[in-house]
Formats: C-alpha cells, structure tokens, sequence
C-alpha cells in the first residue's frame, strides 16, 4: 500500500490547484509504481490545492512503522487512540 511520502514524492514538480487527472497524469510521468497510481486513481474527481490535500483524500497507509500484529491489538481494544503508538518513543 502506498504511504503518504509516496504519493507526495511521485507530485513534488504539479502545479496546483489541480483536479484527478492533472495529479494522475503527472504521478504516471514521473514514474509512480502501481500501488501510488491505484490510490491516485481512487481519488474523488475535484480539485486539489496541493500535495497534502492529495495525500490526505488518497487511501493511503497513514501509519505504515505499524506492523499488522499492532493493528490488530489496537482493533480489538476499543479505547486504543491513533496516536498510541508513538507513546513508547
């Protein structure tokens, strides 16, 4: 699954605002690897003000240090909140 950094690397040069063919286009002339693109084209068809805002609307890991034993754990308890994990560093 793509990672918020990827989708951002593969739109550093678009100029915005731009809408989902602009940010699809510009991901596939750079190069983006299939996993970027499949959550590029996902994207709702409006325009983007920038990069984060992409980023953000694409379905993306969000977390993607969380390994799937983690997920799991957190799954199962109900008060468990996003950012727990960062609590041990």
């Amino acid at each position: 699954m793509a990672s918020y950094d990827d989708v951002l690397r593969y739109l550093s040069s678009l100029d915005y605002p731009a809408d989902k063919a602009d940010v699809v286009r510009e991901a596939q002339r750079e190069g983006a690897p299939p996993d970027v693109l499949r959550a590029l084209r996902a994207l709702p068809p409006v325009d983007y003000a920038n990069g984060n805002e992409v980023a953000r609307s694409a379905k993306i890991d969000a977390a993607p240090e969380i390994g799937r034993s983690q997920r799991a754990a957190q799954a199962r308890n109900p008060h468990t909140r996003v950012s727990q994990h960062l609590r041990g560093i």
